[in-house]
């Protein structure tokens, strides 16, 4: 009998010792018990979770794994070269994908490709050091299907020491939380706590998902797998219920550039909130500034007439948010044109193109692609900067885009 206790006893211990062991390794959420996840959208929105989940939002940020890395590791074409005796070649060894520095020919130091940024235009990649993420010096850039220089780094000397802080990852990600360091045992309430100064890589909700456009979704999929039959869609944000502003603010969050003074974290931002409680502005959204292609897209749209003298214009009368952008120019200008009806161009513009070839290039014309001047690489070996390219959302008439 005390045999079979003592087994029993032994068991229930080994239970409790795999399920604590499994507790420790589950997935944390820093965003709370409030939210559900990205894949319980599927089973009712199956349609618009295929093209979420394929979008350049949904993978703005991955984990660095084979298949979400861009490049190339294995031919000629995987190597930087800084100096005669230094370069920096990207390998694969095993499933790991690595930046590897040789110095003389020999191995001084290799950094692993751990999440990478972006999808569409360009892929640049972190490393972990001491509980922080710093970018890797050489990134990937659709455009010239190469590796360059990561945006602002040098093509000289290779550098590992850029951080790529918390707030870089407001854009990029739907949450990373921070430790807390107890400032006194003594007063254990929440005031107590400071944010020590790095991340916690089991809390990354990698990508823009459905509830960070959405809100919290727990409480929507209880109700719905319970109510099947109902179809008004309850305790979610839907931007039909949104207005003009709420909408354009849930998109300017990320597209209105990152100069503003900020008062309180992008992360808390829920839809339906309004951008002036997360942003002071200092500047007008009329103001008369250059601003550049990269990551001011609102701002760049504000300026327009078309913008001004709309009462409905928005981001989403032109892009769907669940999906990329569309690469037909022509599904563009049918939008133009639903306003633009029965404009004529002036003789000049017509000899460069038919009116009927015009109506299905509106865009080409009036939101042209600019150089950015916040993004430039350079090529291995090569002394001369390069310039992102990406299309304007200031619409307007641009002379130089006719030719």
């Amino acid at each position: 009998m005390k045999k079979a206790v003592f087994r029993l006893t032994l068991a229930l211990l080994a239970i409790l010792f795999v399920s604590c062991n499994n507790k420790s390794e589950e997935y944390i959420d820093p965003r709370g018990t409030d939210y559900a996840g990205s894949e319980s959208c599927i089973q009712c929105h199956k349609v618009q979770s295929e093209m979420a989940f394929k979008s350049s939002h949904f993978k703005a940020t991955a984990p660095a794994i084979l298949g979400n890395v861009s490049g190339d590791f294995d031919s000629k074409n995987h190597t930087f070269i800084y100096d005669k005796d230094t370069k920096l070649v990207m390998e694969k060894d095993g499933d790991s994908l690595y930046q590897v520095l040789y110095k003389n020919g020999k191995e001084t130091a290799r950094y692993k490709f751990e999440i990478v940024f972006g999808t569409k235009h360009a892929q640049t990649s972190v490393y972990w050091k001491n509980n922080n993420t710093y970018e890797l010096p050489v990134s990937f850039y659709h455009s010239i299907n190469n590796w360059a220089t990561s945006p602002g780094f040098p093509a000289d000397k290779p550098y590992f020491d850029r951080m790529v802080v918390k707030d870089c990852y407001a854009c990029h990600s739907s949450n990373i939380s921070s430790r807390a360091l107890n400032q006194s045992s003594a007063d254990r309430n929440f005031m107590s706590m400071e944010v020590e100064d790095v991340v916690d890589k089991k809390t990354i909700v990698y990508g823009i998902d459905c509830e960070r456009c959405h809100g919290p979704a727990k409480k929507h999929v209880e109700f719905h797998l319970k109510n099947p039959n109902v179809k008004v869609a309850n305790n979610i944000t839907s931007f039909k219920t949104l207005s003009r502003e709420q909408k354009l603010d849930a998109c300017a969050l990320c597209h209105a550039g990152n100069d503003g003074m900020k008062l309180k974290s992008r992360f808390d931002f829920k839809p339906g909130d309004h951008l002036s409680d997360y942003f002071r502005e200092t500047r007008s959204i009329n103001d008369t500034t250059q601003f550049d292609v990269h990551g001011n897209q609102f701002r760049l749209m504000a300026q327009s007439k078309c913008f001004a003298n709309s009462q409905k214009m928005d981001c989403i009368t032109c892009h769907n948010p669940h999906e990329n952008a569309s690469k037909s120019m022509a599904s563009y200008s049918k939008i133009c044109m639903s306003c633009h009806q029965g404009l004529q161009h002036n003789e000049t513009t017509l000899k460069i193109m038919p009116e009927k070839l015009m109506a299905s290039n509106c865009i080409e014309c009036h939101m042209p692609k600019k150089s950015s001047n916040a993004i430039s690489f350079q090529l291995s070996n090569s002394k001369q900067l390069s310039n992102y390219i990406l299309r304007t959302h200031k619409i307007g008439i641009y002379p130089n885009a006719k030719k």
